[in-house]
C-alpha cells in the first residue's frame, strides 16, 4: 500500500516549488496606484494556480498509480489460484473471486447474497457451521475439510481456511474464506494408498508363494513321512495279526494244558478219595487203626487236591499280587521259581512301585513271570537279576539273565513265530503307555526291560 502524503509537508514543498516556478515566467505590468498590492495579489493568484496545477499533475499520477494497483490486486484476486468467499457469520457470501464462482460453477453475480452452506454437502453442513462459529470465536487461524457441491451437484472435496477480519463492515462482522480443492490431492492420495495396498499385497503374494512352496516341500516330506508310518502300520497290522491268532492258538492250548492236568491230577485225585470213600462205607469188622490209616491217606489226597487248585490259581491270577501289592507277588513268584528251577535269582525293588494302579502292577508282573519262563526254557542260565528302580518320572523292570542270546529282530517281527512271550509282554507294557525293550548279546546274556510312566496322584480337594 502506498505512504499516505504529509499534508504540511506537502504544502511547504508544493509552496516552495509554484514560487521557483514563478520566478520563472514573464512579470505583467500592474497599476502605479495599485502596484504593490496588485504585485503581491497576482503573485498569490500566480502561485495559486500553480500549486493547483501540480496537485492536478500530482492527483492524475496518483490516480494511475491506484488504477494501476487496483487493476494488479483484482487480477491477482480474481485469478488466484484459490477461491476467496468473503462471508458474515451466518455464512452469507458479501463477496467471491472467479476462482471461487469456478470452483462452484456459478456466475459472481449469483453468489452475491447466497449462503455458502448452500454449497456444501448437506450431511456435512453442521460442520461448516462450526467452522465458521470458531472463526469469529477464535483469533488464530481455522482450517477445515469438507466435500462441496458444485451447481450440478456434484461433490468435491475441498480445504477452507479462514480467520476473522478486523474491518467491520457497518455492524457486520466478516472473515474471508480460502477455498482449494482437494480432487486431485485426494486422487493422488487414493492412487498411494492403492499404490502402498498393492506394495503389501505384493509382499503379502511373495509370502503366500514362499509359503505354498514351503507348503508343498512339506507335503511331500508328510507324503514320504506317511507313506513310512502306512508301511509301519500295515507291518504293525500283520503282527497285530499275528498275535491275535498266537493269543487264540496260546488259549486253545492253555485250556488243553489245565484239562489235561485235571484229568490226570484232580480228577484221578478226586476218584481215589471217592474209592477211600466208598471203602469206608463198605460193612467190615471194626478196626480203629485201618480206619485212621484210610482217612489219613484220603486227608492226604483232599491236601494235594487242594495244592494243585492254589498252584492253577496262582499260575492264572496270584490273589497276593491284588491283596498284598507287586512286590510280595513277585516275591513269591521268585521263591517258587527258585525251588522249581534250582536258578539263583537275585531281586530289588523300589517301594514307590505300589503307587501304580492295578493294570500296570499287572502288567509288570507279567512281564517279569513270562522273562523267567523264558529263561527256564530257552536261556540255560544260571543267574538272574530282576530289579525295580524308580527314574524321573517313571518306573523301569529289567530282567537281566546270564544264559545265551538270540536274534532279538527276528523274534520280535517273525511272521510265523509260534511264541507270544516277548510279543505279548510288549503289546501289554505298550498298552498302558510304557516302553518295551529287549536287548540280548554274545556273552553279554539277555536283558528284558519295561518301563511305566508313574501318573500323579489327583489334587486334593481343598
Amino acid at each position: 500500500m502506498p505512504k499516505e502524503p504529509n499534508t504540511i509537508a506537502d504544502a511547504v514543498e508544493l509552496r516552495r516549488s509554484a514560487e521557483v516556478r514563478l520566478k520563472g515566467r514573464p512579470v505583467r505590468p500592474a497599476s502605479p496606484k495599485t502596484e504593490a498590492d496588485a504585485k503581491r495579489l497576482l503573485h498569490e493568484l500566480q502561485v495559486h494556480q500553480i500549486e493547483v496545477e501540480m496537485q492536478n499533475v500530482e492527483l492524475q499520477s496518483a490516480r494511475d498509480r491506484v488504477e494501476t494497483l487496483l487493476k494488479t490486486y483484482t487480477d491477482l484476486y480474481d485469478f488466484a489460484p484459490v477461491g476467496y468467499f468473503s462471508v458474515d457469520e451466518q455464512g452469507l457470501i458479501l463477496e467471491v473471486n472467479l476462482t471461487g464462482a469456478a470452483l462452484l460453477g456459478v456466475e459472481r453475480s449469483r453468489l452475491i447474497k447466497q449462503r455458502l452452506q448452500n454449497f456444501v454437502d448437506p450431511p456435512s453442513r453442521p460442520l461448516l457451521l462450526a467452522f465458521l462459529k470458531k472463526i469469529f470465536t477464535s483469533p488464530r487461524k481455522q482450517i477445515c475439510e469438507l466435500p462441496l457441491l458444485n451447481e450440478r451437484g456434484t461433490p468435491f472435496w475441498a480445504d477452507l481456511q479462514a480467520a476473522s477480519s478486523d474491518d467491520v463492515r457497518g455492524k457486520m462482522k466478516w472473515c474471508r474464506v480460502a477455498v482449494s480443492d482437494l480432487t486431485n490431492l485426494k486422487h493422488e492420495e487414493e492412487v498411494q494408498r492403492r499404490m502402498e495396498g498393492l506394495a503389501v499385497a505384493n509382499m503379502d503374494l511373495k509370502q503366500e508363494i514362499v509359503r505354498r512352496q514351503k507348503s508343498e516341500s512339506d507335503l511331500k516330506k508328510s507324503e514320504a513321512h506317511y507313506a513310512q508310518l502306512f508301511e509301519q502300520s500295515r507291518l504293525m497290522q500283520e503282527q497285530l495279526r499275528h498275535l491275535s491268532r498266537q493269543l487264540l492258538l496260546t488259549q486253545e492250548e492253555e485250556r488243553k494244558r489245565i484239562s489235561r492236568e485235571l484229568h490226570d491230577e484232580i480228577v484221578q485225585t478226586l476218584v481215589g478219595i471217592n474209592v477211600h470213600l466208598a471203602s469206608l462205607s463198605v460193612k467190615a469188622p471194626f478196626n480203629i487203626r485201618e480206619l485212621r490209616k484210610k482217612i489219613a491217606r484220603t486227608r492226604r489226597l483232599v491236601e494235594k487236591s487242594v495244592d494243585i487248585v492254589h498252584r492253577f490259581a496262582r499260575e492264572l491270577r496270584p490273589t497276593v499280587l491284588d491283596d498284598l501289592g507287586l512286590i510280595p507277588a513277585l516275591q513269591s513268584f521268585i521263591k517258587d521259581f527258585t525251588k522249581r528251577t534250582k536258578i539263583r535269582v537275585q531281586f530289588t525293588a523300589f517301594a514307590g512301585v505300589e503307587q501304580l494302579n492295578s493294570t500296570q502292577r499287572t502288567v509288570l508282573y507279567r512281564v517279569a513271570q513270562s522273562a523267567l519262563a523264558n529263561v527256564e526254557k530257552h536261556a540255560k542260565a544260571s543267574d538272574v537279576k530282576v530289579s525295580m528302580r524308580k527314574l524321573k518320572n517313571a518306573i523301569r523292570l529289567e530282567i537281566h539273565d546270564n544264559g545265551k542270546s538270540f536274534d532279538v529282530q527276528s523274534v520280535l517281527f517273525a511272521k510265523r513265530h509260534k511264541r507270544l512271550g516277548l510279543l505279548g509282554s510288549r503289546e501289554r507294557v505298550e498298552m498302558v503307555g510304557g516302553k518295551f525293550g529287549v536287548e540280548s548279546a554274545p556273552g553279554q546274556g539277555t536283558t528284558v526291560s519295561a518301563e511305566i510312566s508313574i501318573t500323579p496322584p489327583p489334587a486334593k480337594a481343598r
